[in-house]
This record gives structure tokens, C-alpha cells and sequence, in this order.
């Protein structure tokens, strides 16, 4: 009779021989004395045969059904169900007991379709893959013994294909539809959805059944445009990005299935550019236009509008990119000063202007509310003489035509204020500034290219006056003193906020015509007695 020994049977067991099933196996074949007359091993391939359709000796037949994969069977043939009384000639002789070592290697049929076993799901799907979309995945594809044939981790590199559309074998063009990017799934194939009769003439045999371990890294359509997932936006949104912008915003940079690939936070500094100009990539272009600033938004951008199939640095090819950015604030270099007003006095009659000596309290702060600075900190007011470059050009603009108590919000663009290069440890560069203003106290100036001017009737023998010592020539002392006296009398006035000693040694020069650090009496003119000319004149 037909013996059977299961010398080995692995711990699972999914699927056993039936009748009709197609096997692939190996084989040693002896007599009962031991001596070898056939292996599958020196040939160095399976023996590869339907179960139960008589293309097998009648013993083996049997003895194949109920084998599972990888089970190991040692199986005892009598002559009547092997070559029976004729044997084989110059093989099997006559009446021949055959011992079979089998080990299954294989094991499909023809009405198997595609199976699917998914071991891991992301919480969230959005998206599953469908015909003519274009996936990136890794995989390991093993035998249905566990042999490995091939594993796209091994080549640290993606497999980037379409879907549906007979870019691959048919079985996985199955089992890939329905998948989520992050999902596992184990995805089995019988050979004629696979590789079929032939194998494909390298690693993979005729007629094997193939196994694919599949993770989805990526997932995009070529018709996809931009995604834009709305995060977080501010109640008050006054002013929204638009085409030639200029915009200061923070992002982390991700693959589809979460790998961080960038971040301007790890910089500690925002990406500062353009949009709708082309200097950043097309999907960016587009999913920056519309932002408020201090708005959050989330981004996808497909490859085609990303960095396509060459992909850059550590952005692979065809990859799928996903933006978290932060706007932090954007501006046009069209604009100008925006001032708003909070409070005004009732009685307002005098304004700032050019050459007022002002003190104000400010509070300064970045357009997302980073505080810069704030003289209520310091506890002292800060001092300017207005419209002499001793702020920035916008500062200037913004303190115009404000009376003593009121109350502003002066927004200076970057053009108007630090430029590019900011200040560094202090004001980042292209940086819109918002200055909270009260103005305290306003000192009139004088009119324009004037440093000193007399607050009443100016003597007809000015130059004897100042001329003390009566030599006909007035040194820088004399006239210091001079100027000195007038201010302190009340005869004069100088320019307000400036140095006194620097104001004099100004005028003075401009006196001494000579350069000979005196100045005579033909040297000595009034403003209104000179030509018109660029400096101060007394």
C-alpha cells in the first residue's frame, strides 16, 4: 500500500493540494536500498505538474493531496501505483518499490483569482488608488516558500509606476487598486496573472506563484492639481496674497507618507519670495496666492506641478510633496505707509512736520505680533528730530502730521523700513514692521535749511557784537559763546534735538569761507544775504 510520512508541516498551513490543483515541488527519488535514481535538485529546477489528472504515476497522485507549502513528506510507492511490472528501462526495473522525499514548493490553481490580505490601514483614506493613477511603493516579492526574489528596499528606491494600464504584470495591477498611501498589504499572485509558463528568464521560474509585501509611499493622478487643506485663519483677514507679492512664511516640508524632507523651522528663518512670479515651484506659486497673514494652511502639490520625475536632493522622483507652511507676513513693493488712527485730541491745531522735535512711546512688532522693542520697557521716551534720517524712511512718513496725544498704528513695509538685510539678532530681513505710536511731546522746528534764527530784530553791527575782542575776526569760542547768549536770552532759537556744540561748529564752518578757522567781516553774511546754496547758513 501507498505509504506516507509528514516529516515536516509548517505551523500555518492556508491552502492544501486538492485534485486539479497545478504543484511545483522537489523531489528525491531512491530505491529502497538507497540508491538514487532521479532529483529535482540535480537539474536544479522543481518538478512542475497538475494534481489528479494523471499526468503523475497513480502513487504520486495521492500522495500530493492534502500537501501543504513547504511540508516535507517521505512517501513509499508500490510497483501497482508506480511503473508496475514493465519499470522503466535503463531506470526503474520491474516491480519496483520507489521512495520519494517531496517538498512542496508551489501551489496555485487555474480558477484562482488575485488575493489580497491587508495587515495594516491608516486611520485616515482620503484617497485610494484607481485606474491610470501613479503610485510610488516599496515591496518585497518572495516565492510562496518565503524565497526572496527581489525587494525595492534592498535597492533603497521606490518602484514608480501607473496603475491599470499594463505597466505591470496584470495580478498586481489588481492588487494595487483600492490601496490607501500607508497601507500594508500582502498581495499573492498565481502565475498566469503573473509571469506564466516562462517565467521572467531571470529570477523568477515557469509557473511560480509570487508574493508581493507591498507598503504605498505615494499616489497621484497626472490630472491632479494643487490641494489646499485650510488649517487655521485669522478672524480679521483685511488683506489676502495675491500675484507679485512678496511673502515671509514658515513651512515643514513632508512626503505623502510623512517623511520630512524640509523645514525652515530647523533654520530657525522664513522662506522669503515672490509668488505668482515663478520663483518658487508652480504648485507653490499657486497655494500661496490667497493667504491671509498668520494663516496656516496645508498644501499637496502632485510632481508635475512639484519637482516632476527627477525629483531634487532628498525629494525623490515623482513624488507627491506636502507643505505645512505658516504665513507670517507679505507685503507688495508697491506699497506705501499704512497709518490707522486710534485717538486724536479735540483740540488738534498743531501738526508734525519736517524738522519737529518729537518724543513718542512705541511699541514695534512683526505683522504676526512678535515684539521687537517698546520704549515702555526702557521707560523713556524715544527722540527724533522729524524728516533728518534719524528713523527708518517710513517712521518718518508715519510721524507726519500728528499733534501731541494722539494715538497710531504705522505699518512700514520693508522697502520703508530695514530692507532685505533687517537687523541682525533684531529685525529678520523683507520684514513688514507694525509701530504702536503715542506721541508725547512736539518741539517746532525751524523753517527748512535753517539751524538758528533770531526771535526778534537782528542788530545792524551783528559782527561787532560777536567780535568781543574787536580784531576783526571772530574765532569758533566767540562765536559759540555768542549763540550761546542769544538762546539763553530768548533772542534766539536753534534748530530743536540736535547737538549744541555740533549745530555751532556747523554754522560757523560754513562762515569761514576760507577754511582758515577764522571769520572776517566780508566773510560774514546773514542766510537772506547769500546766494542760494545747499548748507545752513547762519
Amino acid at each position: 500500500e501507498l505509504g506516507v510520512e509528514r516529516r515536516f508541516v509548517p505551523e500555518s498551513c492556508p491552502r492544501a493540494v486538492r485534485p486539479g490543483d497545478f504543484v511545483r515541488y522537489h523531489y528525491l527519488g531512491a530505491f529502497p536500498d538507497g540508491t538514487r535514481f532521479d532529483s529535482s535538485y540535480d537539474r536544479g529546477s522543481t518538478f512542475n505538474v497538475f494534481v489528479g489528472k494523471g499526468q503523475l504515476i497513480a502513487g504520486m497522485d495521492q500522495a500530493l493531496v492534502g500537501m501543504c507549502v513547504n511540508e516535507r513528506r517521505f512517501v513509499k510507492i508500490p510497483p501497482k501505483l508506480a511503473y508496475g511490472s514493465e519499470g522503466v528501462p535503463g531506470v526503474i526495473p520491474p516491480n519496483a518499490v520507489l521512495h520519494f522525499d517531496v517538498l512542496l514548493i508551489d501551489l496555485w490553481n487555474s480558477e484562482d483569482e488575485v488575493q489580497v490580505q491587508t495587515y495594516f490601514k491608516p486611520e485616515k483614506c482620503p484617497r485610494t488608488v484607481q485606474v491610470s493613477d501613479f503610485v510610488r511603493y516599496h515591496y518585497n516579492g518572495t516565492f510562496l516558500d518565503g524565497t526572496l526574489f527581489d525587494s525595492s528596499h534592498n535597492r533603497m528606491r521606490t518602484y514608480d509606476t501607473y496603475v491599470g494600464i499594463g505597466w505591470l504584470i496584470p495580478g498586481m495591477d489588481q492588487g494595487l487598486l483600492g490601496m490607501c498611501v500607508g497601507e500594508k498589504r500582502i498581495i499573492t499572485i498565481p502565475p498566469f496573472l503573473a509571469y506564466g509558463e516562462d517565467g521572467d528568464g531571470k529570477e523568477i521560474p515557469g509557473q511560480a506563484s509570487l508574493v508581493f509585501d507591498v507598503v504605498l509611499l505615494d499616489l497621484h493622478n497626472p490630472k491632479d492639481g494643487i490641494a489646499i487643506e485650510n488649517q487655521l485663519v485669522p478672524e480679521s483677514c483685511e488683506r489676502r496674497s495675491q500675484a507679485g507679492d512678496f511673502l515671509r512664511y514658515h513651512y515643514n516640508g513632508t512626503l505623502l507618507d510623512g517623511t520630512l524632507f524640509d523645514s525652515s523651522y530647523s533654520r530657525n528663518r522664513t522662506y522669503d519670495t515672490y509668488v505668482g512670479k515663478g520663483y518658487v515651484i508652480a504648485g507653490m506659486d499657486e497655494g500661496l496666492l490667497g493667504v491671509c497673514t498668520g494663516e496656516k494652511r496645508r498644501i499637496i502639490i502632485p510632481p508635475h506641478l512639484g519637482y516632476g520625475e527627477e525629483g531634487r536632493g532628498k525629494i525623490p522622483g515623482s513624488a507627491v510633496l506636502v507643505f505645512d507652511i505658516h504665513v507670517v507676513d507679505f507685503h507688495n513693493p508697491s506699497d506705501s505707509v499704512g497709518i490707522t488712527v486710534h485717538y486724536k485730541p479735540s483740540n488738534c491745531t498743531v501738526l508734525s512736520k519736517k524738522g519737529d522735535y518729537l518724543k513718542y512711546h512705541y511699541n514695534a512688532s512683526l505683522l504676526d505680533g512678535t515684539l521687537l522693542d517698546s520704549t515702555h520697557s526702557l521707560g523713556k521716551t524715544y527722540n527724533i528730530v522729524l524728516g533728518s534720517g534719524q528713523v527708518v524712511l517710513g517712521m518718518d512718513m508715519g510721524l507726519q502730521d500728528m499733534c501731541v496725544g494722539e494715538r497710531r498704528t504705522v505699518v512700514i513695509p520693508p522697502h520703508l523700513g530695514y530692507g532685505e538685510d533687517g537687523v541682525e539678532g533684531e529685525v529678520p530681513g523683507s520684514a513688514v514692521l507694525v509701530f504702536d505710536i503715542e506721541l508725547l511731546e512736539l518741539v517746532s522746528g525751524l523753517p527748512e535749511g535753517y539751524m538758528f534764527v533770531w526771535n526778534g530784530e537782528v542788530s545792524p553791527n551783528l559782527f561787532e557784537e560777536i567780535d568781543q575782542n574787536h580784531d576783526g575776526e571772530v574765532l569758533l569760542e566767540e562765536f559759540s559763546e555768542y549763540i550761546q547768549t542769544q538762546v539763553d536770552t530768548g533772542k534766539g532759537k536753534l534748530a530743536p534735538g540736535f547737538d549744541f556744540e555740533k549745530i555751532v561748529k556747523n554754522m560757523f564752518t560754513n562762515q569761514d569761507r576760507d577754511g582758515n578757522g577764522k571769520v572776517t567781516a566780508e566773510e560774514f553774511k546773514l542766510k537772506d544775504q547769500e546766494a542760494k546754496e545747499e548748507h545752513d547758513e547762519l
